[in-house]
Formats: C-alpha cells, sequence, structure tokens
C-alpha cells in the first residue's frame, strides 16, 4: 500500500462527527436485541466539517487552541451542538502540527477524544498519519506543498454564473482578535430558488477574521441553511518558534513507511 497526500485534503475530508453510533445519527444503525438478533434502522448519514485552511508558511510560526462549535437546528425548535478543541502548531519553515478531536454533545458528559495527529512537511515532503486508538503512523508522501493561500478579496460581489443568484463581499475593516489584527469580512451567497432543491431563496453567510502575517482566520463563522451554524475561534495563541520535538512522530507511535518507492533512475 502507498499513498501521496496532502494534509489540508485529508483534513477537510475527514469525518468528525463524533459517538455517531451512539447518537443514532450516524450511517446504517444496527443495535443488537436481548434475543441476539439485530435490529436494522433506516435512514442517517455522516457529514463533514470543514474547519479553517492553515498554509504551510514558511517565516511566520506559531501555536494557537482552536475551539470548534457546531449547532444544527432540530424539528422541535430547538438547537443540536457539537464542539471540541484542538491544538496547530507551525515552525519557521512552514511544517504543520495539528490534531483531530472527535466532536462531542456539547453540555454532555460525553468527552471529545483525540483520533488523529498530523505532521505534514513541506520540505521534506513528508506527512504523517497517526492514528491516535492504533498508535501507527503512516509515513505518506506529502504532495501539495505549493505556496497556496487564502485571498479573501478573490471573493467578488456581483451575480452568480447562469442567474443562480447572487453573492456580496463586504470589508468590514480592521480590528483584533485573540491579540492578532485581523482583517473582518463578510461574504454572503444567495441562491435563487430550485438551484440547490431549495423551494425559497437561501443564504450562506460567512464572516472571518484574517490574519495577513500568519495566512489563517483567527476567527470563522459559516451559517447555512445545508448545516447550520459553523464556528472556528482562536483562544489562545502564541507567534514563538514551537518547540521541535512536536514535528516528530509521538514518542510510543509505530512508525510505518507506506511511500512508493522512486523508480530507478529519477
Amino acid at each position: 500500500m502507498h499513498a501521496d497526500v496532502g494534509l489540508g485534503l485529508f483534513g477537510r475530508r475527514l469525518a468528525i462527527v463524533a459517538m455517531a453510533v451512539m447518537l443514532g445519527a450516524g450511517g446504517r444503525l444496527a443495535q443488537a436485541q436481548d434475543d441476539g438478533s439485530t435490529l436494522v434502522l433506516d435512514g442517517g448519514g455522516q457529514e463533514v466539517l470543514q474547519s479553517i485552511f492553515v498554509p504551510y508558511m514558511p517565516n511566520a510560526p506559531f501555536s494557537l487552541t482552536l475551539e470548534t462549535e457546531w449547532s444544527r437546528p432540530s424539528n422541535n425548535g430547538g438547537h443540536f451542538t457539537m464542539v471540541n478543541s484542538r491544538p496547530i502548531k507551525r515552525d519557521s519553515t512552514g511544517r504543520v502540527y495539528m490534531e483531530r478531536w472527535l466532536l462531542a454533545p456539547k453540555g454532555s458528559n460525553i468527552r471529545s477524544t483525540m483520533s488523529w495527529i498530523q505532521i505534514a512537511d513541506p520540505v521534506a515532503h513528508t506527512l504523517y498519519q497517526c492514528n491516535a486508538r492504533t498508535k501507527i503512523c503512516d509515513l505518506l508522501t506529502l504532495r501539495d506543498t505549493t505556496n497556496v493561500r487564502f485571498q479573501p478579496d478573490l471573493f467578488k460581489s456581483g451575480p452568480l454564473p447562469g442567474g443562480k443568484g447572487s453573492r456580496t463581499h463586504e470589508d468590514l475593516g480592521w480590528t483584533n482578535a485573540a491579540g492578532v489584527v485581523v482583517h473582518y469580512y463578510r461574504d454572503t451567497t444567495t441562491l435563487n430558488a430550485g438551484v440547490l432543491g431549495n423551494d425559497l431563496p437561501m443564504s450562506t453567510v460567512r464572516e472571518y477574521r484574517f490574519s495577513p502575517e500568519l495566512g489563517i482566520n483567527i476567527t470563522s463563522v459559516v451559517d447555512a441553511p445545508q448545516v447550520g451554524r459553523q464556528s472556528f475561534t482562536v483562544t489562545e495563541i502564541s507567534t514563538t518558534e514551537p518547540n521541535p520535538s512536536w514535528f516528530q512522530p509521538p514518542q510510543g507511535y509505530h512508525v510505518v513507511d507506506r511511500r512508493k518507492p522512486e523508480a530507478p533512475g529519477n
């Protein structure tokens, strides 16, 4: 087995709705009965939460704690809210360390647990995907090491192609968040009825406070009819250089090299 992958792709597509089976919210739920039979229930499903984008940006080190809250309306007029908190670090060479933690129901006695540790090195083109349950780190080849940056002003106000709706980009000026100077924006995308299975026009609103110096959003709130309200908030941040030990496989983990060998002559 081998893989050539990127940290951003893995992270953005990682399904992290925690306790799905326990809550009856994920996939096809099977329940064992007292008589030894199995009750299989229809419906349900799993969803993917896309977190903040962290580029491999050199000369802009940080260590931060990111608080995530995902709130969705329930059919009785209330809300169902999941939360987690996780660290992210980046050093001056652009290496990124991040932990992935399962979302847990807010205010419950169900605790969030760490699921993955990811360590990306854009210089060495390596990516460690470390499973917190099995204590195994897959060593992969990191391919998407291009100098990708988030550029808020690429989102322009105006009509959507094909008359599907409109979008509005608002520059709300400079402010401060978590002790960092940030640029505050609001983007609104409105889809006309019938474009995406909606019988009425629907709008998605994104508000974010972007740090050009660090290349990340310090706060980001997405309010969309399809997914509810998702908020990402940096609560603690330091711009000093992280300890180099963070960018090595964790102690007690076994490393399995999954990289594809180079062809002869390359």
